[in-house]
Parts: C-alpha cells; structure tokens; sequence
C-alpha cells in the first residue's frame, strides 16, 4: 500500500513527522493506528517513519481486520517520540493524536511538528 490510493476498504492515513528544533524529518519514529469501538481503543497497525518523516505503508497488528473495514469513526495516533531523543530529553514521551473520520473514502493526512518541550498537529491535504 502507498499513499494516494491504496485499494478500497484500506486505511487512507498517512503522517509526516518534522523535528521543528533540528530542522528536519523525524526519522524511525515509531507509530500506532487505534480506533475506537464499543470496547474503547483497539489498535488496528503501526509502522515507523522513513528516512524522509513519513509513514505512508502500515502494518497490520494481529488479525483485527487487517486494515479493512476503514469506517467513519474515532481513531488516534500514537506517536513514541521517547527513543527519537536522548535519554531523559522527550518531556511527552508518547504523544497522542485523536480526531474523527467523517467521510472513509477520503485520504486524511495528519502531520506531526516536534519538539523536545511541544508538539503541534494539524489536518493536512
């Protein structure tokens, strides 16, 4: 799966992770898809960053429909920032990312911009 138009019935989420203070992509920054069901957050895949920041291609977590069944729904990102930095320098270890899918056939792109002390996110195109 790439991005732009990965098959029917797949994930249509990427990410772009950029490190404010450097400069530059955040590279090997590992990621979390969850979404949320009747049982509360289930993960669904993950993936790391390339050497660009981003992660476009996911990998499925068990057998939870493995990447299929992309709904409207609530779903979050979970970035784990803590092994990008030296030990002891990631103020959010993990950073998490809610939003809410309203229309499935739809890419959606959620960036990430990082810092040691902050992070901003936003809906990208």
């Amino acid at each position: 799966m790439s991005a732009g138009s990965p098959p029917d019935g797949f994930v249509r989420i990427s990410t772009h992770v950029l490190d404010t203070v450097r400069g530059e992509p955040a590279r090997n920054i590992e990621v979390r898809l969850d979404r949320r069901d009747s049982g509360g957050w289930a993960p669904v895949a993950h993936g790391r960053t390339d050497h660009d920041g981003r992660l476009t291609d996911w990998t499925p977590l068990l057998d939870r429909v493995p990447l299929r069944g992309w709904q409207a729904g609530g779903y979050r990102l979970v970035f784990l920032v803590e092994r990008y930095y030296p030990p002891g320098a990631a103020f959010f270890p993990e950073i998490v990312v809610s939003f809410q899918i309203t229309d499935p056939d739809r890419h959606h792109h959620v960036p990430l911009l990082l810092s040691p002390y902050g992070y901003t996110t936003y809906r990208g195109s």
